[in-house]
C-alpha cells in the first residue's frame, strides 16, 4: 500500500472549501480479478433454485416394441408407431433436467471479499480507471470527488441537477439518458423493457432527502457508506464507477477501517 494522501472538499457551488485526509482504503491496489470474483458471488445469491417435475414427459403409454420390427427400439405409443417418452422425441422427457440440489451459490472468503471492496473503493479515486469504464469526467475537478454534507439535505431533483452541473457530473447523467433503449426479445414482457447504463453513485452517511432527490435521475444510485459492496462500486465486474462522496461518509469510512484493523499506519 502507498502512503496516505489528502483530497479537496467542495461545496454545492463547486468551490473548494478545505481538505481531508483520505483513509488508507483509497491506497489499495487495483485487483480486477478479486473484484470480479466477489461480484459474481453476490450475483449468484440472487439466483433461485429451479427443478422439473419428476414425471414430466413420462405420463404416456409408450413402450418399446423391441427388436425384429425393422424400427428403432425407442418407446412408442400404444396403438401407434409414434415415438414418445425418450429424450429427443416429441413430448419426451429431458435427458438431464435441472435439479434443485444443484449448488448455484458461489462463496468467497471473508478476506477476499473485503479486499474486493477496498480495491473497488480505491478504483473510484483513479481518473484513468473511471474514464476507462466509460464515465464522462472531463469537467470533474478531482477524484475522489468529496462534497460537503449539505448534499445529503437536497430534497428536489432540480437542486441535485444544479449541483451535478456545477461539479461536472451532469454530462455523465446525460450519457446515461442517451443510452436508454428498448430491449430486444422476450425480456420486454418480463419487467426488463428498457436497458439503462450505470451512472454516478452518491455515497452518504445519512439520508436527509437526497434519496428522494436522486431517484428520478436515470443511472444515479444513492447508498449508505456502510452498505457499500463490490457490485455497486463495480457494476458488471468493471471497477471505477464515478462516485460522489460526502464528507461525513469519508469520516465513517475511516471508522470502518479502524474497526477492521486497517487504521494503523
Amino acid at each position: 500500500m502507498m502512503s496516505r494522501s489528502s483530497a479537496s472538499i467542495y461545496n454545492l457551488d463547486g468551490e473548494k472549501v478545505g481538505e481531508i485526509e483520505l483513509p488508507r482504503i483509497f491506497s489499495f491496489s487495483l485487483r480486477p480479478d478479486v473484484i470480479r470474483k466477489a461480484v459474481v458471488a453476490i450475483q449468484t445469491h440472487r439466483l433461485q433454485p429451479q427443478g422439473r417435475d419428476v414425471m414430466a414427459g413420462k405420463r404416456t403409454t409408450a413402450e418399446s416394441w423391441g427388436a425384429g420390427h425393422g424400427l428403432a427400439r425407442v418407446p412408442r405409443l400404444k396403438g401407434s408407431s409414434r415415438a414418445a417418452l425418450a429424450p429427443g422425441t416429441v413430448g419426451g422427457r429431458r435427458a438431464h433436467p435441472p435439479v434443485v440440489e444443484k449448488k448455484i451459490r458461489k462463496k468467497i472468503p471473508k478476506k477476499e471479499r473485503r479486499l474486493a471492496l477496498f480495491s473497488a473503493i480505491a478504483a473510484t479515486a483513479s481518473k484513468e480507471v473511471v474514464a476507462r469504464r466509460g464515465h464522462i469526467i472531463d469537467d470533474v475537478p478531482e477524484l475522489p470527488l468529496i462534497v460537503t454534507d449539505d448534499l445529503q439535505s437536497l430534497k428536489k431533483t432540480r437542486e441535485l441537477k444544479d449541483v451535478f452541473m456545477t461539479l461536472g457530473v451532469w454530462p455523465d447523467v446525460c450519457r446515461v439518458k442517451e443510452s436508454i433503449k428498448v430491449r430486444a426479445g422476450r425480456g420486454k414482457m418480463r419487467g426488463r423493457r428498457r436497458k439503462v447504463r450505470v451512472g454516478p453513485l452518491i455515497v452518504i452517511s445519512k439520508n436527509d432527502g437526497i434519496v428522494e432527490a436522486a431517484r428520478n435521475l436515470p443511472g444515479v444510485d444513492v447508498i449508505h457508506v456502510r452498505d457499500l459492496n463490490p457490485e455497486i462500486l463495480a457494476p458488471g465486474t468493471h471497477p471505477g464507477r464515478l462516485t460522489v462522496w460526502t464528507r461525513s461518509s469519508i469520516e465513517e469510512l475511516r471508522k470502518i477501517e479502524e474497526e477492521l484493523g486497517y487504521g494503523a499506519a
